[in-house]
């Protein structure tokens, strides 16, 4: 598997992304910064929660994400996305607020202005992990714009307008097929473009909208995935951050 790095630094690559203006805040869609650096994973922690999850490489190829994304929900500062800690499904009914943050190990001084960012999240258990047929399950796909890439500050904050590719969808994962893993990843521009994105909307949420084989050369079924991969690398973005948390269904 090819490990994608950005540069010699995580960083770098961030200063030729699009400089755009922050589009009008819907609060329900709001990614803020509350002023504190939300996570210290390093990036190898999260790459290695990423891998022992098998998330790379069943969702996304192996990477090392150069920011930390923290997402929480707005019923409690509890609900939030911890690299694979188990949320309630009841909790999860509105869009979470997303922060993505400079890990500390490392130096923002390239990161300048705004870019321009896609946050997305996946079920790739849907409807089960042990039948993933309808795998992946698009969940949300968001436009916003980095902001306030202060030099001295731990925190970027990041909001999102009214610019939903995909309307946020709760996660409600069917009776009786255990824990779902919902993957939280942020994409940019990779190649820098200060154009403005013309991104894709999906046909549907099963499979990303794509066309899947299902039946083998025998009638047997076998199960191919599509996703955020495939739709990501047809927009030309590159995923810069990832979060996951699991949920299940009360009834197992």
């Amino acid at each position: 598997m090819k490990l994608v790095r950005f540069l010699s630094h995580p960083l770098v690559f961030l200063q030729h992304f699009a400089v755009a203006k922050p589009s009008p805040l819907n609060e329900q869609h709001a990614i803020v910064s509350d002023g504190k650096a939300p996570i210290s994973n390093t990036p190898q922690d999260v790459r290695k929660a990423l891998l022992d999850a098998e998330i790379i490489p069943t969702v996304i190829d192996d990477f090392l994400p150069p920011l930390s994304l923290d997402a929480r929900w707005s019923h409690s500062h509890h609900t939030r996305a911890s690299l694979g800690n188990t949320l309630k499904p009841s909790k999860l009914d509105s869009a979470p607020k997303v922060t993505l943050a400079r890990h500390h190990d490392h130096d923002d001084s390239n990161l300048r202005g705004d870019i321009t960012i896609v946050v997305t999240m996946t079920d790739p258990d849907a409807p089960s992990r042990d039948d993933p047929k309808w795998s992946e399950f698009c969940h949300w796909i968001a436009v916003g714009v980095l902001v306030s890439a202060v030099e001295h500050s731990s925190v970027t904050r990041f909001s999102v307008g009214s610019s939903q590719i995909m309307e946020y969808k709760p996660p409600s994962p069917p009776e009786k097929t255990g824990k779902h893993r919902y993957v939280l990843l942020a994409f940019a521009p990779a190649n820098g473009t200060t154009e403005k994105l013309h991104l894709s909307k999906p046909r549907g949420r099963k499979h990303w909208g794509y066309e899947v084989d299902e039946e083998g050369e025998k009638g047997e079924r076998e199960i191919e995935t599509k996703g955020v991969r495939q739709w990501a690398a047809e927009n030309g973005l590159v995923p810069i951050a990832a979060n996951f948390f699991y949920a299940q269904n009360k009834k197992q």
